[in-house]
């Protein structure tokens, strides 16, 4: 025999030969369950590394992964307390004027946000594992609070009663924020979106800043309410009540805050600058109203403040009444969006410093120190991004920085306390004003308008809705648009036809490769979802209609005769989709087109082979690993066309 065509033959072989598509090794359902709610509940394997470990390490390790303290404690230095005594000193210069400020934001007294600023810190530096986390009082969490519990009951009318719920509200948020840790739910916070986070934030950024016009222009008679229409009606309906004196003092304070913000922005190693200028401000204009006694000239001042440490705040705890809902509802939403916050300025600057944040044990932190706090006269804390980043840039090592702020709020609650008595409440104002500002990223909302434009829509919902509603419509709002576009996007599949480009053994979207061509006689298609009760009735609808369309604009010689369903992208069916696979071939048979599946994934092909024992409906021609293979084999058994396809 010729060698040559010995030769040709063998290759021909080669490239008919088929790979065969196996299933997975054979696991009883136990390992299954245990497999799925490990990736499930620990995708990050935390008992990984007690593996191997003798019993003493393995308590050791425990102590350590519960109490991070332990940690980093042991290699602690002096080299490293200076930078965070510095940091810590630096960050107290802003906690202080803004726990002040956002107490107020809350319709809670100014010395709550104090106490805010002094328990929390310490329980964190013990629990937390972020090394640049500034934590206390934020503005979203104050707002939100304070809007949802002024709804029934009145911070002037009812003090007590309303420091009552904020306390029992920020137990709940604790609780909530440590039970997602310890079961390990924190996927959950993840249906906050980035898209409804920014619109949110800037919409809430804005309600607030509109709030500040009450101290800002010297109103007394305000509304209770944070839309933009009542509050924007409040303001010109009192024009009788501005005070000129109030406004120019407003401007000024508001015009060097925000100076002072642009200057750290342009320059950060001048972020001094914008840190000390909220404390600067207060000590300038107490001691300005002070000199020239401005509150008997229209200028309202916060009063005598409480002297000494967090009282305890257990006996205030409310668990019961009709109140209890209210206090749930807004411990749940607080918690939620204080953690999100929380969690997503760590990580963002453990990033940028190459370290990694434990999400889970972040949860449990907040949310132990959102328990302690409510037992210790605190509301609902996090880490703030602006005190976060002046505490990463005035070069904080670890969690120490925390406790030196908590140890100067300590000395002002000690010792400092009447010298606040005179601070103007017009800088307040001021002071929260220019925080949120920086809440509103307009890059980052373009940035989604260019990328995707239902996100934007989610964004602008949010936005709109915190503006024209209520921050937690205006919240629920979005997040039911995000669950709507998930459900969606599991309800409607992806499904697109495949071309092969020429020379190639590849096989890819001809609408998204326009070099892509149509293989006679076959219809391939892929699709790219897993496939469970919800999507089969649109999947079948959808094949069908993809037959005719190719049934009609086919000739005559080359009819369809096989439906190739390329499931790469396939990883995971239900007893709903098995029901599909079947009715989709007992169809096409009746049109004599036969059903063929490309690389069907483990869960899939294992699920296929167990109704195939059965029911015999999946033959093994009818299974290919690759679309060339499937091509190459099914072009064999057509007659009179094999030259025209191989190859």
């Amino acid at each position: 025999m010729d060698p040559n065509a010995t030769q040709h033959s063998r290759c021909l072989e080669m490239a008919m030969e088929v790979h065969q598509v196996v299933p997975p090794p054979h696991k009883t359902t136990f390992h299954k369950l245990k497999a799925r709610l490990k990736e499930t509940f620990f995708p990050d394997d935390p008992l990984r590394q007690f593996k191997g470990q003798p019993l003493k390490t393995k308590l050791i390790l425990g102590a350590q992964y519960l109490f991070p303290i332990l940690q980093w404690g042991p290699k602690y230095s002096l080299k490293l307390f200076k930078s965070d005594l510095v940091s810590g000193l630096t960050i107290a210069s802003l906690a202080i004027p803004q726990g002040i400020s956002y107490a107020k934001l809350a319709n809670l007294p100014p010395i709550v946000g104090l106490y805010s600023s002094f328990v929390p810190p310490l329980v964190y530096a013990v629990l937390g594992s972020s090394r640049d986390l500034a934590v206390g009082p934020v503005s979203i969490a104050s707002l939100v609070m304070g809007s949802m519990l002024r709804q029934e009951v009145s911070p002037t009318a009812d003090p007590v009663l309303f420091l009552q719920l904020a306390f029992t509200s920020t137990f709940f948020a604790g609780l909530f924020q440590a039970s997602l840790g310890i079961l390990r739910l924190g996927f959950i916070i993840d249906f906050l979106s980035k898209a409804i986070l920014i619109g949110f934030m800037a919409g809430a950024a804005i309600i607030v800043s509109l709030q500040q016009l009450k101290s800002l222009l010297g109103i007394t008679d305000f509304t209770n309410q944070m839309g933009l229409i009542p509050v924007m009606t409040s303001v010109f309906h009192n024009i009788h009540e501005w005070s000129w004196q109030t406004i120019l003092t407003g401007i000024c304070f508001l015009v060097l805050l925000l100076l002072a913000r642009h200057v750290s922005i342009k320059r950060p190693k001048l972020f001094w600058v914008s840190a000390g200028a909220p404390l600067f401000c207060v000590i300038i204009s107490t001691l300005l109203v002070f000199s020239i006694k401005a509150q008997n000239h229209g200028i309202s001042v916060i009063g005598k403040l409480q002297q000494g440490i967090n009282p305890p705040s257990w006996n205030m705890l409310r668990f019961h009444g009709t109140h209890l809902g209210l206090v749930m509802k807004t411990g749940l939403i607080t918690g939620i969006l204080s953690l999100t916050e929380g969690i997503a300025v760590g990580r963002t600057f453990a990033a940028l410093k190459n370290y990694r944040v434990d999400g889970n044990k972040e949860m449990m932190a907040i949310g132990f120190m959102n328990v302690v706090g409510s037992s210790t006269s605190c509301y609902v804390t996090t880490g703030a991004f602006s005190r976060s980043a002046v505490n990463n840039n005035a070069g904080a090592k670890t969690a120490v920085s925390n406790v030196v702020m908590s140890v100067t709020v300590m000395v002002t609650l000690l010792f400092l306390m009447p010298l606040f008595q005179y601070t103007p409440n017009v800088v307040l104002g001021a002071i929260i004003v220019t925080a949120v500002i920086g809440l509103i990223d307009l890059p980052a909302a373009y940035n989604i308008w260019k990328i995707d434009k239902f996100d934007f829509l989610v964004m602008l919902s949010a936005f709109m809705g915190v503006l024209f509603i209520s921050v937690q419509g205006g919240l629920a709002l979005a997040v039911g648009l995000s669950t709507f576009k998930i459900l969606m996007q599991i309800t409607r599949p992806k499904t697109v036809m495949l071309g092969k480009i020429p020379g190639t053994d590849i096989y890819r979207n001809i609408h998204q490769y326009k070099e892509a061509v149509r293989v006679p006689g076959f219809l391939i298609l892929s699709i790219e979802a897993p496939i469970n009760f919800a999507n089969i009735t649109y999947l079948n609808e959808r094949t069908l209609r993809w037959i005719e369309e190719e049934e009609d604009n086919i000739k005559e010689q080359f009819s369809l005769r096989f439906l190739i369903l390329e499931m790469s992208a396939v990883s995971a069916i239900d007893t709903s989709g098995i029901s599909l696979f079947k009715e989709l071939k007992a169809t096409l048979e009746k049109k004599g087109v036969e059903l063929v599946l490309v690389n069907p994934l483990a869960e899939v092909i294992e699920k296929l082979k167990k109704v195939d024992e059965a029911t015999d409906f999946i033959q093994a021609d009818s299974l290919f690993l690759t679309v060339g293979e499937a091509i190459a084999s099914l072009s064999s058994t057509m007659k009179g066309q094999s030259s025209v396809f191989l190859g």
